[in-house]
């Protein structure tokens, strides 16, 4: 069959790579964190199937989106193995990833609005500058610029 591939055949690992622009690192990288799962020949030899450039596709989108590896699996769980994924699989994954993405945008678009009254005004107001953080009060509300993210200054939690 001189190279060409029918739906059913296998995809050797050198194959998946040209198909979705990974280098074989990274698809062996993404194997070990379970977002593939290759079938092995008697030899030892990893072979994919179709379904699998999409998954992977889907993995480099989701990471331009700013998803973890992790969260990424989370979602690939919810998508059958050794199959390819019908729409209504890809729907209901799609779902949750949409409100996921949804709150995200949000959240950067207010920390946008606060960066650009914050940075642009240059008074540093040590009362309404979300940036200044005395005696490190916003420590109890977790790591990173707390006020930025959206946490209230305690003299400001009871409005």
């Amino acid at each position: 069959m001189s190279g060409r591939l029918r739906g059913a055949d296998p995809l050797t690992i050198g194959q998946l790579s040209a198909r979705t622009g990974l280098s074989v690192s990274a698809i062996r990288f993404y194997e070990e964190r379970e977002l593939v799962h290759p079938r092995r020949t008697a030899g030892g030899r990893r072979e994919f199937v179709r379904a699998d450039i999409r998954r992977l596709s889907f993995v480099l989108i989701a990471q331009e989106f700013g998803f973890s590896i992790s969260e990424i699996a989370e979602q690939l769980k919810r998508l059958p193995d050794g199959r390819a994924p019908t729409k209504a699989d890809w729907t209901r994954m799609s779902r949750e990833f949409r409100a996921h993405l949804d709150r995200r945008i949000e959240r950067m678009t207010a920390l946008r609005e606060k960066l650009d009254s914050c940075i642009g005004c240059g008074c540093l107001s040590m009362k309404s500058c979300q940036l200044y953080n005395a005696g490190d009060a916003a420590a109890r509300h977790g790591r990173g610029p707390r006020y930025l993210l959206g946490d209230r200054p305690p003299d400001t939690e009871a409005e």
